[in-house]
């Protein structure tokens, strides 16, 4: 058995934490912007405000002395966590520093006083476990929070702020040409290790004297071959293991990634960095001046192209004399411009309409060297929602702006670098793995940029497989890339990796069998079942169910499959445990016999009962041995056995309640299940397939917690939604044959000072910060939000590393690292320049799904809401020197209210209109578990004129040109009836034709005559020889390929039932229950002028 841990919720319960009201800290002074604003004022009444005097643009943004800041009636800190069913303590909680003191205790009664908003990045309560208690809203979907990590050892030097040690008189002190997080030798320290952290100031100049000259600091005084203890290591059990209690090497997977301690003496600790890439204090002979040979060679077999999937190749190593009055080019990108970062441009967000770009988003440039940000972390994979990070907590709370990452650790890459190696290198003290931004001390020592501490370079690490070098670690690829793959050696298992294992649970009911999935699910697996994913020992299963379980012996040897029933479904067994999971290669003409007669064999089926909990427990059974990815298949609420639903939806209160009820599960039965899973390494991928209430938000447990997916397809039907049955065959294909993790975890590190509290995403947290992921799956996204613990005066950058361990589909183990460096800034204005507003508004709807569980939805609304105007206020109170007239934003935040209005609109949120429950905890899910980029576009769909698609500007991607329509607002008065309009609302494209459409475009694109002859269904586009057919099918071809799901194509006219989905995205708009776009940025006006 891989793992003896077996999750149940009462030995391993989840920490759950709803967000605390406010963003203070327990050692900051509360902020709480839960004030009540006013309610939102009436609609059309809004117009009348007079015209607008054009506003003249600041160019001056810092905050004069004793501007002062907005304050709120201060409240409680938010409540203790509350797992449920559990009175044990959390998994491994680590133990917080002595000093800490707890926060008094809430009343129950006290959290919910005021329209709420978030602790941005604020930790959960600092003491003891709390007390667990059953939640009054039921269980919380993975908002799982974490204790603090514990510092880490008191380093035995003391020492100061002064610059580190500088052993070089010959040359003049100038700015070195750097690369890659360290100085080339024989020149001074870059001119970022002298001057404040990067910040903008209005009028600065850049120094053209020399630096003054430093004395050396003297060399630390500590032992250097002492071997600091080892850090405490949480056992899953709850328990801290201590280096001295004998306690053997614990079967969990926390030690894996952790990693085994290195033996024999370690170098002391150092103080931490204070720029990235200290000079070689002392240097062998012939190390100096080297440089990578002219034309490196490629690397060999195991390891691809090291280059990062997106960015540019690393230059040279190079040697280059520095003159005083010489500015490092390295320097270029730091924020030392006299003139106004565009990202501070001030909008005056009333006056100016047309906000949006003509093409896709960038998220902003972290502010850092050249050589550093070239080799960064590409943003599709990971990014914060600050790229520059505040120095302190207090800070942070000014700026009232979330702190988080988002990930999408797994995701498809054209590059990736791929290590084989015996000797992997990590940090002896935080385990974090080598990277471009650690700094050579010299050819033999490292020092970590996680926790500064300094390490051996190990022989094997001398020698450069990309130019077949030696003596050259800093050119090695760990250190090249941000992103990197090792293929890991056998200290990182605990058992053989496991092999491939997929079972398929497919309902087979009355109603099931009516909807006609069947034949598509069979006839998917027929045509790919050479391409799953996995080796010669890859395994395959069936179980299918209606009011009893019908299992499947697939053994060699037998004329044809044997159906075994089991009708006990109150004590569930497996019949024949051997024989139900095959290996695919000796037995795929018995998979294909079966998956040929499954349709026919239920076709005159009368059973209505759906017994899917006993199902479950049958998969969990038959898995739990080796682990693997269970595929179920359900059309409709389970009534029969454990598990078993009720309805809870009432149709007559979807569009008038303003609190929408039953949100959480009804059930605790999947959670649990889930859990089990987890534990031994199995995970649960639903897809609903039905007309009618399933209560997703009880079933979509068994994949939340066992870190699986959910598919839904409302109103499927063979024959009368082909449409929907296109997307699901397009759908599994995918689901198939894409790429897969087995048995993995990922844990999340970043430098010394920031602390990770809280996670979003499909997964279970394992022990605290650990996150166990029995699948992980290119397609899925995670959150985390951060907060600062400790001031990060002496630091110019910090780094964030996810490190994912997965076993491959071929049963390789594997490490997939991404390492991202941000600068540290000390002015609210350099927080706001580098702010994300996309990466934010992710962030922001993550923890307002977890707000509507644990709280409610209209408290969900008021904290976005509220979002938006504190940090504008901020802005307007802190940043602006000249207060002036208006709603003003700094550039970068310019979308930001538009964002959050699209939030309120969404199918997740609103209110006011007629929304099925499954919809709804659907667009949840998806808000949780998607990467950003797909989740934008089902926030805010783009818009796109189609009818007069040109050449112009276009993309030429192999072969095809691809034309690039500008970005429409999502107003109907940017529709025209002239025209044809293309709406990619992430997992529906809709084409609206206009009553009047040019005829050009009905014959050449849709291939029909007029108007009135436009098919009421149409969801294809014909195939047509003329060049304004291939460039619309180009183009939605092109969109359709950036995302893994298949979005469906419905052609819009203005008859057409879909007119309404169509209208309800024209998020600009006023409707009857929500306020229009400049009605929302008045309403937001009014509160930041209060």
């Amino acid at each position: 058995m891989f793992h003896n841990h077996r999750s149940g919720p009462s030995q391993n319960p989840v920490a759950l934490h709803p967000s605390g009201p406010g963003y203070n800290m327990a050692h900051q002074p509360p902020y709480n912007p839960t004030q009540v604003k006013g309610p939102m004022p009436p609609g059309p009444g809004l117009y009348n405000s007079g015209p607008y005097q054009p506003v003249p643009l600041v160019g001056s943004y810092q905050a004069p002395p004793g501007q002062p800041m907005l304050h709120r009636p201060s409240m409680g800190p938010p409540q203790p966590m509350t797992p449920p069913q559990s009175a044990s303590p959390g998994p491994g909680l680590r133990m917080p520093p002595a000093q800490a003191t707890p926060p008094p205790p809430v009343s129950a009664n006290s959290y919910y006083q005021h329209p709420p908003s978030w602790q941005y990045g604020a930790p959960p309560p600092i003491g003891a476990p709390p007390s667990m208690a059953v939640p009054q809203h039921g269980p919380v979907a993975n908002h799982v929070t974490s204790s603090p990590s514990p510092a880490p050892p008191q380093l035995s030097v003391g020492y100061n702020a002064a610059p580190p040690a500088i052993h070089n008189t010959m040359q003049p002190l100038g700015p070195p040409a750097t690369l890659q997080g360290y100085t080339q030798p024989g020149s001074a320290p870059p001119m970022n290790s002298m001057v404040a952290p990067q910040s903008y100031q209005p009028g600065m100049r850049v120094p053209i004297a020399p630096p003054p000259t430093m004395r050396p600091t003297p060399p630390p005084t500590g032992t250097p071959n002492a071997t600091p203890p080892p850090p405490l290591v949480p056992k899953t059990d709850g328990h801290i293991q201590t280096p001295g209690n004998g306690a053997p090497f614990p079967n969990s997977l926390d030690h894996l990634e952790t990693g085994h301690t290195m033996t024999g003496p370690a170098p002391p600790p150092g103080p931490p960095a204070r720029h990235m890439g200290q000079s070689y204090p002392a240097l062998p002979p012939g190390y100096q001046n080297t440089s990578a040979p002219p034309n490196a060679s490629p690397m060999h077999h195991p390891m691809q192209t090291p280059s990062q999937p997106y960015s540019h190749a690393p230059q040279q190593y190079q040697q280059t004399s520095a003159g005083p009055a010489q500015l490092s080019p390295s320097l270029a990108g730091l924020s030392l411009q006299s003139q106004t970062p565009e990202a501070l441009r001030v909008v005056n967000l009333l006056q100016e309409r047309n906000l949006l770009p003509p093409g896709p988003i960038s998220p902003p440039t972290p502010c850092l060297p050249q050589d550093l940000q070239k080799i960064n972390c590409h943003p599709e994979v990971f990014r914060s929602t600050l790229t520059s990070i505040p120095q302190t907590q207090s800070l942070l709370n000014k700026a009232k702006l979330p702190l988080g990452l988002l990930l999408h650790p797994f995701k498809d890459l054209t590059q990736l670098p791929v290590v084989t190696s015996s000797t992997i290198v990590r940090c002896r003290s935080c385990r974090t793995y080598i990277n471009p931004f650690v700094s050579f001390l010299d050819q033999r020592r490292w020092k970590c940029n996680l926790c500064y501490r300094v390490n051996d370079v190990p022989e094997e690490f001398m020698y450069n497989p990309v130019s077949r070098s030696y003596g050259e670690p800093h050119k090695r690829p760990e250190v090249q890339n941000a992103t990197i793959e090792f293929i890991a050696p056998s200290e990182y298992m605990l058992r053989p990796p496991q092999p491939a294992v997929y079972l398929f649970v497919l309902d087979v009911s009355h109603n099931a069998v009516e909807t006609g999935y069947l034949d598509v699910v069979c006839q998917s697996l027929l045509e790919n079942i050479n391409s799953l994913p996995g080796d010669s020992r890859t395994k395959i299963g069936f179980i299918t169910f209606d009011s009893t379980i019908h299992f499947y012996n697939l053994q060699e040897g037998l004329s044809q499959p044997q159906m075994l029933i089991v009708s006990d479904i109150e004590d569930i067994f497996l019949p024949t445990p051997d024989s139900l999971l095959v290996n695919l290669d000796e037995c795929t003409e018995m998979v294909q016999d079966l998956l040929k007669s499954l349709p026919h064999m239920f076709g005159k089926t009368m059973e209505t009962q759906s017994a899917l909990g006993p199902a479950l427990q049958a998969a969990f059974k038959l898995l739990s041995p080796t682990g693997g990815r269970v595929s179920v298949f359900q059309t409709q609420l389970p009534n029969l056995g454990v598990g078993s639903l009720k309805s809870r939806e009432d149709p007559n209160q979807r569009a008038s309640a303003k609190d929408i009820q039953h949100l959480s599960p009804a059930t605790d039965f999947y959670k649990k299940l889930a859990l089990d899973c987890s534990g031994q390494q199995v995970a649960v991928d639903l897809f609903l397939l039905s007309s009618q209430y399933c209560d997703l938000a009880s079933l979509g447990c068994i994949s939340r917690y066992s870190a699986g997916s959910v598919y839904y397809y409302p109103s499927y039907h063979q024959q009368h939604n082909p449409a929907q049955v296109e997307c699901f065959q397009k759908d599994l294909k995918r689901y198939l044959t894409r790429k897969i993790g087995f048995e993995a975890v990922m844990r999340i590190r970043c430098t010394k000072g920031l602390s990770i509290h809280t996670f979003h995403g499909n997964f279970f947290v394992r022990s605290t910060d650990l996150l166990s992921l029995p699948n992980v799956n290119p397609d899925a996204g995670f959150a985390v939000q951060m907060s600062i613990e400790e001031n990060l005066v002496d630091m110019q950058v910090v780094s964030f590393q996810a490190a994912l361990l997965y076993t491959s589909s071929k049963g390789e183990r594997r490490i997939r690292v991404h390492t991202l460096c941000l600068p540290v800034v000390n002015s609210l204005s350099d927080i706001f320049a580098g702010a994300d507003v996309q990466a934010i508004t992710g962030l922001l709807a993550s923890m307002a799904v977890d707000r509507s569980v644990t709280a409610s939805l209209s408290d969900a609304r008021d904290a976005m809401t509220n979002a938006s105007i504190d940090s504008l206020t901020s802005y307007r109170t802190s940043v602006l020197t000249i207060q002036q007239p208006g709603l003003l934003a700094p550039a970068c935040l310019r979308l930001f209210p538009l964002y959050i209005l699209a939030l309120l609109k969404q199918k997740a949120f609103r209110t006011g209109t007629s929304t099925k429950l499954d919809d709804r905890v659907f667009a949840m899910c998806q808000l949780k578990y998607q990467p950003l980029a797909y989740v934008m576009l089902m926030i805010h769909p783009a818009l796109y004129r189609v009818d007069d698609l040109t050449d112009e500007g276009a993309l030429n991607i192999s072969e095809r040109t691809i034309p690039q329509p500008r970005v429409q607002q999502l107003s109907v008065e940017k529709l025209s009836r002239e025209g044809a309009f293309l709406m990619d609302a992430g997992s529906v494209i809709y084409l609206w034709i206009g009553r009047n459409c040019n005829p050009n475009f009905l014959t050449q694109v849709l291939g029909v005559p007029s108007y009135p002859a436009v098919p009421q269904n149409m969801t294809m586009l014909p195939e047509l020889d003329t060049a304004e057919s291939q460039r619309t099918r180009a183009f939605i071809g092109w969109l359709r390929e950036q995302r893994p799901f298949f979005p469906i194509l419905h052609v819009v006219r203005d008859e057409s039932p879909l007119k309404a989905s169509f209208m309800q995205n024209m998020i600009e708009d006023r409707t009857e229950s929500a306020l229009s776009y400049y009605e929302f940025l008045l309403h937001i006006q009014q509160q930041v002028s209060k």
